[in-house]
C-alpha cells in the first residue's frame, strides 16, 4: 500500500476531537443506521472495518482479519498503528474512551491525522459500542497491550495496562444488543461481498473473513484493483478492446482511479465510489467524468462527421453506450446528500475528476489509434439507432398511457383513495386473477392480472418496453411515470397509488421466472420502488393437507411432514400439492396468501447493488453459458429474495 502524504502530525490523543454524546443512539438506532434488521446489523460490522481501511488508506496497515464466531461475537482485528490511549486534554480521559463513548468523536476530524476516510459517511466506533450488549477494544500499540470493556456504551473500567507486545494494531470484539436488533445471525454472503469490494478498492490490502460457525475461511487481495474488478463485473460481456483502460491521478488532495472498458451491448454501467462507499446515487464525482469522456470522445467524433456524409448528430448518451466503469475517488471531507446519503455533492471534486480523466483518456486514444476508431465506430452506431428509436418513440408517447391517466380495463380496483393503506397484487394469469379478484378485501386491496410472461426489458430495445401492453398497464395501475430531469430519465413516483406493490405468482419454475421477469422490470426501470420498500413478493402454500374436517397449509415438505406427524401419521390424511394459483378457491387463496393476519409477505431489498446488477445481466441477458453456471451453483439454495 502507498503510504499517503501531508499527514504531518503524530497521531495522538490530542489528534481526536468529540463532538457530542450518545444517548440518542440507543433510543433511537434507525437514524445511525439505516435500520434494526439484516442490514443495520451488518453495517456496524461494515463500520468497524471502515475504521481499519482508513488505516490502510493512511498507509498504516496492511491486514484486516474478520471473524464471525459461534456466540454471536464479531472480532475485527487490525495491524495499523492502534487507537491513541494517552489522556485526552479537553475530556481528562483516555483518548480510546472518547472515540468510543462520544458519537462524532476521532481522528477523522482531525486533518492532520487522515487524509481521507471512509468511516467519516457513517457513525463511527461509538455507535457499534452503544447498539453492542458488549464490546472489549484492545490496543496493541509501542510495544504495550492495553484493554478498555464496555457493556451497552459505557466503560466499565479506565483503560488497562496488560502487559509488552511487539504486534500493532486495534482489535475490537463485540456482540450485539439483541434486545435492539430484531436478529444477531450474519449472513456470510453479506460480509463475504463487502470485503471481496474493499480489496478491489485498494489494492494491497489483505482481507481475512473467517466464519467460525461452519469453519470456512477466505481471503480477499487484489494486486492490480480496479483493472482486475472491471472484468469481473462485467464477465458476461464481449469487450470492443483487449485491454482495460486505466486513469488514475492526484490534485488538491483529491485521489481518482478509474477503469473503463467498452463492451458491444447497449448499456451503460457506472460504478461509482467515494472513500470506499458506493454512491449509486451518483453525484459530482459521476458529473466530471461524464463531462470528460464526451468532450474527449467527441473531438474525434465530430472529425468523422465532416469526413462523412451522412449528418450525425451526439448526445451525452451515445458515447457511453456500452461502457462499464468505475470510478474511485478519496476526499478529504465528503460531503452527501440523496435519500439514502449516496450522492456525492462536493462541487471542487467534479473539475478534478473531469481534468484528470479528459488528460489521461486523451493521451490514451492518442497512443491506441485502433482502439479508438473501436470505440468512436460504436458511438456512431449508438447515435444512429438512438435518432432511430427516438422517431418510433415520439410516435407511442403521442398515444402511451404511461403518460396519461385512464387506468387499464384488466385492474380491479379498490375502494380506499388513501395509497398510504391501500396494495396491489400483480398476478399472474386471468385465471388466477380471477380467483384474487373474488378471494380479496375490495376496500384496500388492488388486482392487476398478467398475461403470461411479461417482456424480459434486460434483452429489449428501450422503446419496445414502452410499446409493450402489460409493462404500460402495471406503469399506469401504479401511478408512475418517466419523467425527464436534467436530460436524464427518472421514475416519477409522487401519484404512486399503492403502498405495497406484490408480485404473486405460481410456486413453480415458470412461476419464479415470471416473478425475476417482473423483478427485472422494477429493478432496471422502477428503481426507487425497490429503494423506499413497497416491492413484496407473496408466499402461496405448497400443500394442503387434510385429514377429516381438519385441513392445514403446509410452505415446505419439512413443514408437510411435520403436519403428517402433528396429525398422527399418513393414515386417512389427504394431500394436495397446489402446482398453481388457480389449484386455490377464493376463500383458501384470501387465508393462505392475501390476509394480512395469515400471510407472509418477502419484501425486496437490495443489499448490494452492483452485485444485484450482475445477477439480473447474467439470468435475464443474452448469454447462455454463465447463466447455466449460475444456475448449477446456486439452485441448491434457490430464493428469489434478492
Amino acid at each position: 500500500m502507498s503510504k499517503q502524504h501531508h499527514i504531518t502530525k503524530d497521531y495522538t490523543a490530542d489528534s481526536i476531537q468529540s463532538l457530542e454524546g450518545i444517548e440518542h443512539i440507543r433510543l433511537r438506532p434507525s437514524m445511525y443506521i439505516g435500520d434494526i434488521g439484516i442490514r443495520g446489523l451488518h453495517h456496524l460490522v461494515s463500520e468497524v472495518i471502515d475504521n481499519s481501511v482508513d488505516e490502510a488508506l493512511a498507509g498504516f496497515c496492511n491486514k484486516i482479519w474478520v471473524t464471525i464466531q459461534k456466540n454471536g461475537f464479531i472480532t475485527i482485528l487490525d495491524n495499523g498503528r492502534g487507537i491513541p490511549i494517552e489522556i485526552h486534554k479537553k475530556e481528562g480521559k483516555s483518548a480510546l474512551e472518547v472515540v468510543m463513548t462520544k458519537i462524532g468523536a476521532g481522528g477523522k476530524f482531525d486533518k492532520n491525522s487522515y487524509k481521507v476516510s471512509g468511516g467519516l459517511h457513517g457513525v463511527g466506533l461509538s455507535c457499534v459500542n452503544a447498539l453492542s450488549k458488549k464490546l472489549i477494544v484492545t490496543i496493541y500499540r509501542n510495544g504495550k497491550v492495553y484493554e478498555q470493556e464496555y457493556l451497552k456504551g459505557k466503560a466499565l473500567y479506565p483503560v488497562k495496562f496488560l502487559g509488552k507486545t511487539n504486534m500493532q494494531g486495534t482489535k475490537i470484539n463485540y456482540l450485539a444488543d439483541y434486545s435492539i436488533f430484531n436478529s444477531i445471525t450474519y449472513n456470510y454472503e453479506i460480509l463475504a461481498n463487502r470485503l471481496k469490494e474493499l480489496s478491489f478498492l485498494n489494492k494491497g490490502l489483505y482481507l481475512f473473513l473467517k466464519d467460525e460457525r461452519n469453519n470456512i475461511k477466505e481471503y480477499f487481495f487484489s494486486k492490480n484493483g480496479l483493472k482486475e474488478y472491471l472484468p469481473i463485473l462485467d464477465k458476461n460481456k464481449e469487450f470492443l478492446t483487449k485491454d482495460v483502460i486505466f486513469i488514475e491521478g492526484e490534485k488538491d488532495n483529491t485521489i481518482v482511479e478509474v477503469a473503463m472498458q467498452y463492451n458491444t451491448s447497449f448499456k451503460e454501467k457506472i460504478y461509482s465510489y467515494v472513500n470506499n462507499i458506493n454512491t449509486y446515487e451518483g453525484g459530482t464525482h459521476l458529473s466530471g467524468f461524464r463531462r470528460a469522456l464526451t468532450r474527449t470522445l467527441k473531438k474525434y467524433a465530430d472529425v468523422y462527421g465532416i469526413l462523412s456524409k451522412d449528418k450525425v448528430e451526439f448526445t451525452g448518451d451515445d458515447f457511453r453506450e456500452g461502457i462499464t466503469a468505475i470510478i474511485s475517488v478519496r476526499v478529504m471531507e465528503p460531503q452527501f446528500e440523496g435519500q439514502t446519503k449516496t450522492k456525492l455533492s462536493n462541487h471542487e471534486v467534479g473539475g478534478i475528476v473531469d481534468k484528470i480523466v479528459g488528460e489521461m483518456l486523451n493521451s490514451y486514444l492518442e497512443e491506441h489509434p485502433s482502439d479508438r476508431k473501436k470505440i468512436i465506430d460504436k458511438v456512431i452506431l449508438a447515435a444512429k439507432a438512438r435518432q432511430a428509436a427516438k422517431k418510433a418513440r415520439e410516435l407511442i408517447q403521442k398515444k402511451n398511457p404511461i403518460y396519461n391517466s385512464i387506468l387499464p380495463g384488466k385492474l380491479a380496483d379498490c375502494s380506499l383513495n388513501n395509497p398510504e393503506n391501500c396494495e396491489i397484487y400483480l398476478v399472474e394469469g386471468d385465471s388466477a386473477g380471477g380467483t384474487a379478484k373474488q378471494g380479496r378485501d375490495r376496500n384496500f386491496q388492488a388486482i392487476l392480472p398478467l398475461r403470461g410472461k411479461i417482456l424480459n426489458v434486460e434483452k429489449a430495445m428501450q422503446y419496445k418496453i414502452f410499446e409493450n401492453e402489460e409493462i404500460k398497464n402495471i406503469f399506469t395501475s401504479l401511478g408512475v411515470f418517466i419523467d425527464t430531469e436534467e436530460n436524464k430519465e427518472i421514475l416519477n413516483i409522487k401519484k404512486l397509488r399503492y403502498n405495497k406493490i406484490i408480485i404473486m405468482t405460481d410456486a413453480d419454475i415458470d412461476g419464479s421466472h415470471i416473478s425475476t421477469l417482473i423483478l427485472t422490470l422494477f429493478f432496471r426501470y422502477m428503481n426507487p420502488l425497490i429503494e423506499k420498500g413497497h416491492i413484496y413478493i407473496a408466499t402461496p402454500p405448497l400443500y394442503l393437507i387434510r385429514k377429516g374436517n381438519h385441513y392445514r397449509y403446509a410452505w415446505s415438505d419439512k413443514e408437510r411432514e411435520n403436519i403428517i406427524n402433528q396429525l398422527g401419521g399418513r393414515k386417512y390424511v389427504y394431500i394436495q400439492r397446489y402446482k398453481g394459483l388457480g389449484e386455490m378457491n377464493a376463500e383458501q387463496l384470501w387465508e393462505t396468501t392475501m390476509n394480512p393476519k395469515n400471510r407472509t409477505l418477502r419484501k425486496v431489498n437490495i443489499e448490494n447493488y452492483s452485485e444485484a446488477d450482475n445477477i439480473f445481466s447474467i439470468l435475464m441477458g443474452d448469454e447462455v453459458p454463465p447463466r447455466r453456471n449460475f444456475i448449477e451453483k446456486n439452485a441448491i439454495h434457490a430464493k428469489i429474495d434478492v
